[in-house]
């Protein structure tokens, strides 16, 4: 993040969102964008830790739940409880699932049915969107 905001993140304004995010997270969280497959440096981010939002700095994901997924996009399991939320994605001519931080509601990606065990469930994220605290 580029500065501490100064506001809750439910009442920032879109300035105070510019000037918090780097442009490519503004476009992914705000704009609901989604970055390249294959460009995130969280993609290859093995140590422990919490996977955070970089829009507000809410934990999202353990590093345990993280998986490669062969898709170009940190992909999780599971989500801490309470972390995110979801909606019914109607763009691009499909009904997706999409994923956002339950705090900010910043957009984070799209969670799908075909994950491994124990929830065989996939939350493919969009690295722009999440920062990486490595456990002490």
């Amino acid at each position: 993040m580029a500065d501490t905001p100064t506001t809750s993140p439910d009442t920032r304004s879109d300035a105070e969102w510019r000037s918090t995010l780097t442009p490519e997270q503004y476009r992914v969280l705000r704009e609901h964008g989604t970055e390249r497959a294959g460009t995130s440096c969280l993609l290859a981010e093995k140590r422990a830790g919490t996977f955070t939002c970089a829009g507000c700095g809410q934990p999202l994901f353990e590093q345990g739940t993280k998986f490669e997924s062969g898709t170009g996009w940190p992909s999780f399991f599971e989500p801490l409880p309470g972390a995110v939320e979801t909606t019914v994605d109607r763009s691009h001519w499909m009904v997706r699932t999409e994923v956002h931080c339950a705090r900010c509601q910043g957009h984070l990606g799209h969670v799908f049915d075909d994950g491994p065990a124990p929830t065989g469930l996939r939350y493919c994220m969009n690295g722009a969107a999440m920062n990486f605290e490595p456990a002490e």
